[in-house]
């Protein structure tokens, strides 16, 4: 159970629990602002009825052109919405690319692509939904409902996951806290692993160029980052290790490094270079020292040692190449890492 406290002076005392009156408020908070969950999605659909008569209370599109079901507990039996959810779920498999388009204008009242782009900053796939997810909504779900979407899930690699609400009440306000029953992106992880190639080895790192980190600084002193946030700096942290191999993107450019992580992620303000503290060099983006005492909202580093790196005017891409959203994910796209052996040396597995 999800417990929260408060300071005051030098104690912990508990914050009180509350209750939302009508759940559909939750729908609304999510259709509006879906990262309160944490997911990286376009809402293109609420309430959306089904060729069989049910309803999905949320159908939201990721950075890669594929749905995800949201869906809410409410007042059902936690067995009830898991098999509610797998049922929607497979008429949304059904869904073509022109049927995505045509839900998303009907829900949106403009073309998706447009929309699409808004929110990712990137132009729409040309092909829609090759996979899907599940998400159920609860503020509670009993033991042996988790269990079965642990086994779903880790066992069948079926894309099915559980976010939790708490709901709280101090000094007249309602407070909200969320949680996931499993780690999200591995879920995704392993559901896109059943119908994916092997895995290379290779990583895929997004690391972007901009107010707070410039992929100058990152060749010169040979490192990756992310932060403002642990749904950015995590990935860093949980996946990248000493000696693995990477190759980096920068959107909308290409591909412009490939290398291998030196250390594991850490806060930049700990980072040292050949040439003393990270964040003593003359860095060309300052920025990457914001928040550096803040172990949430820091920037995070991983050390590379560059086998090559370009500038972004070089960037290396072919129309067909990989790339998405995620700050780090495996790299499995046959194509594209016969492209990237060409383009930056990345060896043979």
């Amino acid at each position: 159970m999800t417990r929260l406290y408060k300071l005051t002076g030098d104690a912990l005392t508990p914050v009180c629990r509350g209750r939302i009156a009508n759940e559909n408020m939750v729908e609304g908070w999510i259709a509006k602002q879906p990262d309160l969950l944490g997911l990286e999605v376009l809402v293109i659909g609420r309430q959306l009825v089904t060729a069989f008569g049910g309803r999905i209370d949320l159908l939201g599109i990721d950075a890669d052109g594929n749905l995800v079901v949201v869906e809410l507990k409410r007042d059902r039996t936690p067995r009830d919405i898991i098999a509610q959810v797998l049922d929607y779920a497979s008429w949304v498999s059904t869904l073509t690319t022109r049927d995505v388009h045509k839900i998303a204008h009907d829900f949106l009242g403009r073309r998706l692509d447009v929309a699409f782009r808004e929110r990712f900053e990137d132009a729409l796939p040309q092909t829609l939904n090759e996979t899907h997810t599940m998400v159920i909504v609860a503020s509670a779900f009993d033991a042996s409902s988790q269990r079965i979407v642990r086994y779903l899930s880790e066992v069948h690699g079926v894309a099915i996951n559980t976010a939790f609400f708490s709901v709280f009440e101090e000094g007249g306000q309602t407070l909200l806290t969320t949680d996931w029953l499993l780690d999200q992106a591995e879920v995704v992880e392993r559901s896109e692993a059943r119908v994916q190639a092997p895995w290379s080895g290779l990583w895929y790192v997004n690391a972007g160029d901009g107010p707070h980190r410039s992929w100058d600084d990152m060749r010169r002193y040979g490192f990756v980052a992310a932060g403002g946030g642990v749904r950015y700096s995590g990935p860093l942290q949980r996946l990248l290790q000493p000696g693995d191999r990477l190759v980096v993107y920068q959107k909308q450019a290409g591909y412009v490094g490939y290398g291998k992580a030196t250390t594991p992620a850490i806060m930049a303000r700990d980072f040292t270079t050949d040439a003393g503290p990270l964040l003593d060099r003359p860095l060309a983006q300052p920025g990457l020292s914001h928040d550096r005492d803040d172990a949430n909202l820091a920037e995070y580093v991983v050390g590379v040692n560059w086998i090559k790196a370009v500038p972004i005017s070089e960037a290396k891409w072919a129309d067909g190449m990989f790339a998405n959203q995620n700050i780090v994910c495996k790299l499995r796209d046959a194509k594209t890492i016969d492209f990237l052996k060409d383009q930056l040396g990345v060896a043979a597995d």
